[in-house]
């Protein structure tokens, strides 16, 4: 099992913060995205290898209204 890198781990924040920033609980973005409840959780512990997909992000963008480009960095980790 490996660990998001910093990059993946970077996406994986901001989701987190943008889905707390709209008072979204993991269940409820879990439940958006049509996945099993835990899923958003698994992603979010960095304890396991899961991370969100580029599909996804663009889904993760439209429930949590914004550009897919929120959840990148500026510049190359």
């Amino acid at each position: 099992m490996e660990k998001p890198n910093e990059f993946e781990q970077y996406i994986i924040d901001k989701v987190k913060e943008r889905r707390l920033a709209l008072g979204m609980t993991q269940k409820d973005l879990s439940f958006l995205l049509d996945v099993s409840e835990g899923y958003v959780g698994l992603v979010e512990s960095s304890k396991t290898d899961d991370k969100y997909s580029l599909r996804r992000l663009n889904d993760l963008a439209k429930i949590l209204q914004c550009s897919p480009k929120d959840f990148l960095p500026e510049n190359p980790l």
